[in-house]
């Protein structure tokens, strides 16, 4: 009965359905001269919203592997990895671990400061039943891609895309996509600008991961391994 009390109660401070379905998020304006070239950027956060369907396969598969690898199966709560962050958090006295679904990163992004409490974290678990029940998997995940934060003061894989390889992401390839999925957890450590060797450590990461899981083979994580990227 404690518990129904504390869920209404942290409920009452989150958004309602409708300013969910109808939260915009903040986007780049772009200004052009008459002849089409780009003179300046205005912004907030520098963003540009591209739809799933405009995203390359790799970059998909890349960050499901990375981030969230049952993301098809749960509903928003990864129970055994929440169990796992919270044995850790308990440990040492405070928010330690991660464990969170692309489903409540999109909540804490969108929807939520990023304080490091337990009530915060509530709070994320409850949004992210709603979004699973507002939304389609596709949704959230376009939602996800267009709303992580990938360095350097941008946000979304458009940005990560054009900062870091000069591409679209309809582009990118297996090695680029990765390269960039493991940029994610901490961009101002795994950068490549900041550190190759971190960036490459974490690349490495992400297509074990994708072979793990069965999305690629071996010998395509060991061909993008190998790819020189610029």
């Amino acid at each position: 009965l404690w518990g129904v009390f504390y869920v209404r109660k942290l409920s009452a401070d989150l958004p309602s359905t409708d300013e969910i379905i109808h939260h915009k998020p903040s986007l780049t304006t772009v200004l052009y001269d008459s002849h089409g070239n780009v003179i300046s950027r205005l912004y907030e956060e520098n963003r540009k919203w591209v739809p799933l369907n405009e995203i390359s396969p790799w970059m998909i598969q890349s960050v499901i592997a990375a981030e969230d690898a049952g993301f098809y199966e749960h509903r928003g709560l990864d129970f055994r990895g929440i169990a796992r962050a919270l044995l850790v958090d308990i440990m040492h006295k405070g928010v330690k671990q991660g464990g969170s679904t692309i489903t409540q990163q999109v909540a804490r992004t969108l929807f939520l400061s990023q304080e490091q409490t337990l009530e915060r974290k509530a709070k994320e678990a409850i949004l992210a039943f709603r979004l699973e029940k507002l939304f389609s998997k596709e949704q959230i995940l376009e939602m996800y891609l267009n709303s992580v934060h990938v360095g350097h003061g941008a946000w979304g894989i458009g940005a990560a895309s054009q900062i870091y390889f000069g591409k679209t992401p309809n582009q990118l390839s297996l090695a680029e996509a990765s390269t960039i999925a493991g940029i994610l957890p901490a961009p101002g450590r795994y950068s490549p600008y900041r550190s190759e060797e971190a960036s490459q450590n974490r690349q490495q990461y992400v297509l074990r991961r994708m072979v793990e899981l069965g999305m690629i083979s071996p010998e395509e994580a060991e061909e993008a391994s190998r790819e020189e990227l610029h």
